[in-house]
């Protein structure tokens, strides 16, 4: 259980960047911040808040996300039609599909406390510079 405790640990364990935005960014972008996580609606702050470090930070964690899920529905949702193996595709991108949810939730959540840290697994991901 300790070795499972310490792999989730590592998993999560993510840069966090928060103090290299001001206070004030940080306060008059977080709503921008949140809808980077809402799938389309990444755009808004995208083009809205594209002078703001904290919001393109986000925007590009919601990017990287939005890209990864849309690549797995679309190769999950081809493997899904190959007769017999095609439950476990459909098991394995509905997985990902709540990973993807527990992902962007942990991004809201972030956002919402004013921080800017790393989504675990894609939040190495570089979109926006």
């Amino acid at each position: 259980m300790a070795d499972l405790n310490d792999k989730l640990n590592e998993l999560t364990n993510t840069e966090d960047t928060t103090s290299r935005y001001t206070q004030e960014d940080i306060n008059n972008n977080k709503a921008m911040a949140i809808l980077a996580y809402l799938s389309w609606l990444v755009l808004i702050p995208l083009f809205a808040a594209k002078e703001s470090p904290f919001a393109r930070f986000h925007v590009n964690q919601g990017l990287a996300l939005a890209i990864v899920e849309i690549i797995c529905w679309v190769v999950f949702g081809i493997l899904s039609k190959i007769p017999l193996l095609g439950i476990l595709f459909a098991i394995i991108e509905w997985l990902i599909s709540l990973a993807c949810l527990v992902l962007a939730i942990l991004g809201i959540v972030n956002a919402v406390n004013g921080r800017a840290k790393e989504l675990p697994v894609v939040g190495k991901i570089r979109i926006l510079k």
